[in-house]
Parts: structure tokens; sequence; C-alpha cells
């Protein structure tokens, strides 16, 4: 079964359906690109998947070990090159909530988080710039 269906809707815009579950979510072209810039654009979401995966495998690995780490924090930057037009980097600052996490409890959350679907996904030539804070 396919995972999505995208609606092209014109001036630049897209709408996705996620099929199980009938969530939706609108990309336009970024206003450097000739778009409005007034939802998320298809590179955004490239470097906010691996801030989504990254937070939902550690929270599976939290799960796994009972650590709490409820409130976790990503920010992104998405850094584009030219010719050809790209992602050459992605800027991740993961704040977790503080809870006096065990070197051991970092190690885990850490390397779930660095070994993601979406990480292993992205092309070796662009940029995954991590920072935790604890």
């Amino acid at each position: 079964m396919a995972t999505s269906k995208i609606v092209y809707t014109g001036e630049l815009r897209t709408e996705a359906t996620h099929i199980a579950s009938g969530a939706k979510i609108i990309t336009d072209a970024p206003v450097d690109n000739h778009g409005k810039g007034q939802a998320f654009s298809p590179t955004d979401l490239l470097a906010t998947s691996l801030a989504n995966c990254m937070l939902t495998v550690m929270g599976i690995a939290a799960n796994t070990h009972s650590i709490n780490m409820d409130g976790a924090l990503a920010e992104v930057t998405k850094v584009m090159a030219a010719e050809p037009r790209r992602v050459s980097e992605i800027h991740l600052k993961l704040t977790m909530p503080p809870n006096n996490y065990s070197d051991k409890q970092k190690s885990i959350l850490e390397h779930a988080g660095r070994t993601c679907p979406v990480a292993k996904s992205i092309h070796p030539d662009i940029l995954q710039d991590i920072v935790f804070i604890w």
C-alpha cells in the first residue's frame, strides 16, 4: 500500500496526505526559490525529519531503558548550497530536559538518535552537525 498521496495545488504548493491516518502536510516553495514560504518547504521537511526521527528513536530507547525524556526539544537549522541547489548541512541542537541522566543513559540516547533511520538515509555529503545539551 502507498505511504502517501501528494497533490500539486498550484502556486508552488503541495498537499501531502498520509494514507493510513489521513493527516495532511502542506509545503510551499521558499521565498528564496520563487515561493511564498508560508509552510515548510520540501527541504525543510528533510532537515526536520532528521530531528523527528532522532527524537522518536530516542523515545523508543528511553522507554526500553525506563528513561524519562519527555519535553526533549530539537532546534533545526538547514543550510542550502547552490549549483546544484541542495541541502548541504543540517544543524541540530537537542536540548534534553533536566533529569540527571547518567553517562550510560546519555550514551544510550545519543547512540539511538545518531543511528536513526533518517540519519542513516541522508547522503554522507550532507553534514549532520548534532549537538546534545544535557
